[in-house]
């Protein structure tokens, strides 16, 4: 099993905070936030490759975090969000360069931070008929705050039967995360869904469209999931991470 990490996002709605670091290397509890989600890849036995997309502009920085940690990085060759590849398109780069074509695959967005067991996920994946993908679901518990995410619903053996992204009248609360498990057959789908002129930007929209034609289930899980993407998030997370290490509470976010 090979691993992706999809890093290429400019995190404009952190500005200042992302101006000189890149939203995945800020500190969460001490820690660069990537180091939680290769904590939890490298969790998975079966994963005896890392690789990381990011962008030109922060290429250099990501280098500098992966050297030490065995991640090969991956520069889309991008500068700015006017021409990011969006996630599929850094997946299918990726895929491409590094010749992922016929591996199962774990993606991972990595500014999403998760309690639950990859290895878990991963063995209850393995208990379904294969080829298929999941991906793991998070209760929301609320369907105004369920309009802001990808919204799933299963049937009785967890099969994604409707996925709709940001939906005006969800229904259920049940939330996709940037964290799929991928049978070599749906891994060499992701072409094919970009070649039809689907949109590159948005992972969920890719989702769909697979569950539409294959196997793709739904892992529920409980426990703390984090989408970082504003300052209300980072400062939940850090403070989460910092309970975790015993380290004092926060009141504000800072790089200081």
């Amino acid at each position: 099993m090979k691993c992706v990490i999809l890093a290429a996002g400019y995190a404009t709605r952190l500005r200042p905070l992302t101006d000189e670091v890149p939203k995945h290397l800020l500190p969460v509890g001490e820690r660069p936030m990537l180091d939680w989600v290769l904590g939890a890849v490298r969790e998975v036995a079966d994963v005896d490759e890392v690789h990381l997309v990011t962008n030109s502009r922060f290429a250099s920085a990501f280098e500098r975090w992966a050297e030490p940690n065995g991640v090969a990085v991956h520069d889309d060759g991008t500068s700015s969000s006017d021409d990011r590849l969006g996630a599929v398109g850094d997946l299918r780069l990726a895929i491409e360069t590094a010749g992922l074509e016929s591996d199962e695959l774990v993606i991972l967005a990595g500014d999403n931070l998760f309690d639950f067991s990859l290895p878990g996920f991963v063995g209850w994946w393995r208990s379904k008929s294969q080829p298929a993908s999941a991906v793991p679901l998070h209760d929301v518990g609320d369907l105004e705050l369920a309009k802001q995410y990808g919204i799933a619903d299963t049937d009785a053996d967890d099969r994604i039967v409707r996925f709709v992204e940001k939906p005006s009248e969800p229904s259920s609360t049940l939330a996709s995360t940037l964290i799929y498990l991928m049978a070599p057959e749906h891994v060499r789908l992701v072409g094919t869904y970009l070649d039809e002129g689907m949109s590159p930007d948005n992972a969920g929209s890719f989702l769909g469209w697979l569950a539409a034609r294959e196997p793709v289930y739904g892992y529920r899980f409980a426990g703390s999931w984090y989408d970082i993407g504003d300052r209300e998030q980072l400062l939940e997370a850090d403070n989460r991470m910092r309970r975790l290490a015993r380290l004092p509470e926060r009141e504000s976010y800072s790089l200081d």
